[in-house]
């Protein structure tokens, strides 16, 4: 695809940002978060729950969407955003279907496949497949033009998008995508992401880490922030685990701020999305 200038229809960060009346606000308007516990190092923290049947959901017949936040036509205003997380898609799209070409700009879009491969083309020129076991980040920056298939014309392909608000406008769009060795996350966390150019996983604009982990039945796994301004908010991709004296199943969600340490405990065999973001956007 050759490289061409691209003027978004509307701004992602500006149609983002609607609907909070602060972008400050840990996490959302009009969310109540449950009382502060204490940390074992006696620090207080804060914590919400959000359980998979809370989601929202989207039939486009090729497209099934589930919405942990706000998006598209499904909107919950206790569910806008977690601080500068504002999107995280779970969906599964139909064999040989996907997103015609179409714009972003200002917005760090990042794309974990779980089953089946993305066929991804650009305005910059990129043209590649991002199969299960990979992790893809785009940069939108002052604007992108992006396709996004199933490149299977046979079977069903499932994958996370997550949307992080960058902490630097109007930069290069830009675009990586990185294999990641599955023994990493073996009872540990696999950072796939990180604001740092030379650190593992790929990078984005943004003060945010992104980590996988595989556990075992009854192992405890402690994920320690990098920044305590930040928040962390742990999806329970499978499995069952204890956090914060809260039991999570398949699919269900935890937020957690003002605090440093978070211990997860493994009740049976389970797999963990790690995603720490600022709880303030620039």
């Amino acid at each position: 695809m050759r490289r061409i200038k691209v003027t978004p229809k509307k701004s992602d960060y500006t149609e983002m940002t609607k609907g909070m009346n602060d972008h400050n606000e840990k996490p959302s308007a009009s969310v109540n978060p449950m009382s502060p516990k204490a940390f074992s190092d006696g620090s207080e923290i804060k914590k919400i729950v959000h359980r998979a049947d809370t989601r929202g959901f989207a039939d486009h017949g090729w497209l099934q969407a589930r919405h942990s936040f706000s998006f598209a036509n499904w909107y919950d205003p206790n569910k806008i955003h977690f601080g500068a997380l504002r999107v995280l898609n779970d969906d599964s799209i139909a064999a040989g279907k996907g997103f015609g070409a179409h714009p972003h700009d200002n917005m760090e879009i990042v794309t974990i496949p779980l089953s089946g491969a993305v066929r991804h083309e650009d305005s910059l020129g990129h043209q590649g497949i991002i199969q299960a076991g990979e992790v893809q980040i785009m940069s939108a920056g002052k604007g992108i033009l992006h396709s996004e298939f199933n490149n299977s014309e046979t079977e069903e392909l499932r994958l996370f998008q997550i949307w992080i608000f960058p902490n630097e406008r109007n930069v290069e769009p830009r675009y990586d995508q990185l294999r990641i060795d599955p023994n990493g996350m073996k009872n540990s966390f696999q950072q796939l992401l990180s604001p740092n150019k030379d650190d593992a996983g790929l990078w984005i604009h943004q003060n945010a880490w992104i980590n996988m982990a595989e556990m075992d039945e009854n192992k405890e796994l402690t994920y320690t922030l990098h920044d305590q301004e930040n928040g962390v908010y742990i999806l329970l991709i499978e499995g069952e685990v204890s956090i914060l004296e809260e039991t999570l199943e398949n699919r269900d969600a935890i937020g957690v701020w003002d605090g440093k340490k978070v211990p997860i405990i493994a009740k049976r065999k389970s797999k963990v999305l790690v995603l720490e973001v600022p709880m303030k956007i620039d």
